[in-house]
């Protein structure tokens, strides 16, 4: 009978089995680690951009938020004195140049448009989160603070329309124009002798109807133009504070 010899196997040890093994966790590990490292380059470079982009969209908000405030805040402040003038008097007493100068800002009215592009891409692809949390929580903060300023504008619209109709009922257009030129005219300081003129010249008004007057006054008085100041305070100053840590964090000139 033939018998058969099997070739002798030489068994790995232990040693070996575990050697390699833990080369396998190895070249993995570093992979992992690679990989990590990698994405985290990316990520940083990414949010640099975007960090970059939004620095460029803060720097042209403040400057429409600084003009918006401004605006409001003149137009409060005329308001307020067209307020005082008939507390003081009736309105066929009160010079009609007064009342076309001070009653055109009854009718103030401007639009914030937020250069919000980045920070919407980055709410809606997520990506905000290549931001540290701090920074993170503060563009959210900046761009509730600029949707306020959005309601807020949308709760007086209709005010602003009412206040808009009465003033056409007492004012000409034809004067209104005047006085507006002379405020839109002044980019950095109202010439207040163009405004002395005008009120001199003692323009006619439509109507000097006592209950017309008091609607007009009623309605410009409830659009709580100091509301719009303190709304555009507030996004300015969250503003700073989030081109700072931008500007520190990625080290945008």
């Amino acid at each position: 009978m033939e018998v058969h010899h099997h070739p002798n196997v030489e068994k790995k040890k232990l040693k070996e089995y575990f050697l390699e093994f833990l080369m396998i966790f190895l070249a993995v590990t570093l992979g992992f680690f690679a990989e990590t490292i990698r994405e985290s380059i990316t990520e940083h470079e990414r949010a640099k951009e975007f960090a970059a982009s939004m620095v460029k969209d803060l720097d042209a908000d403040t400057a429409q938020l600084n003009s918006y405030r401004t605006y409001f805040s003149s137009s409060a402040n005329n308001v307020d004195t067209l307020l005082q003038l008939f507390s003081a008097a009736d309105p066929e007493n009160i010079p009609s140049g007064k009342l076309y100068w001070y009653g055109l800002f009854g009718g103030a009215h401007r639009y914030f448009v937020p250069n919000d592009a980045t920070i919407q891409q980055m709410k809606s692809s997520g990506s905000l989160r290549y931001f540290k949390r701090t920074i993170a929580t503060d563009v959210a903060k900046y761009d509730r603070f600029c949707r306020l300023i959005q309601s807020n504008e949308e709760m007086q619209q209709n005010i602003y329309t009412e206040v808009r109709k009465i003033r056409a009922m007492i004012f000409n257009f034809r004067y209104n124009d005047i006085a507006n030129k002379i405020f839109q005219g002044n980019k950095s300081e109202l010439d207040y002798r163009s405004v002395d003129s005008f009120m001199r010249t003692d323009p006619p008004l439509l109507s000097r109807d006592k209950t017309l007057f008091n609607q007009y006054v009623e309605l410009v008085r409830s659009r709580f133009l100091r509301a719009n100041i303190s709304y555009a305070d507030s996004a300015l100053k969250q503003a700073s504070l989030l081109l700072s840590e931008l500007e520190k964090e990625y080290q945008i000139k």
